[in-house]
């Protein structure tokens, strides 16, 4: 899991703006997802999409997606993806992203970021 800073947290529950979801089951929340809508450039960045490790490989990061681009008023979606993370990047690619760059070193620990994109 990466560490975000202070400041990036606080403006992704806080932000206008910025689209915010939650899953839960049996009472608890189990994922969260979060996009910033950048109208004028139409344009969203999914920055965050998490689910609880009992919680995956059960279709619930990709409800969240279907759910969270549902709400976003734009045709270009953009998100960063460890380039290790296969199970997330076949998620993404399923749901119809696609390559459209790379963010060299981007993670503390030094791993590539790539960068998705899906037109609508």
């Amino acid at each position: 899991m990466d560490v975000w800073p202070l400041f990036d947290l606080i403006g992704v529950l806080t932000f206008p703006g910025v689209v915010r979801l939650k899953a839960t089951q049996a009472g608890e929340m189990a994922g969260f997802i979060a996009a910033d809508v950048r109208r004028h450039e139409d344009l969203a960045w999914i920055s965050t999409l998490g689910v609880l490790p009992e919680y995956r490989r059960q279709g619930l990061g990709s409800r969240l997606l279907r759910a969270c681009e549902g709400q976003l008023p734009v045709s270009r979606i953009r998100l960063s993806v460890r380039a290790a993370n296969e199970p997330a990047i076949q998620m993404y690619t399923r749901s119809g992203y696609q390559h459209h760059g790379v963010w060299k070193r981007y993670y503390s620990d030094g791993e590539d970021a790539l960068v998705l994109e899906k037109t609508r």
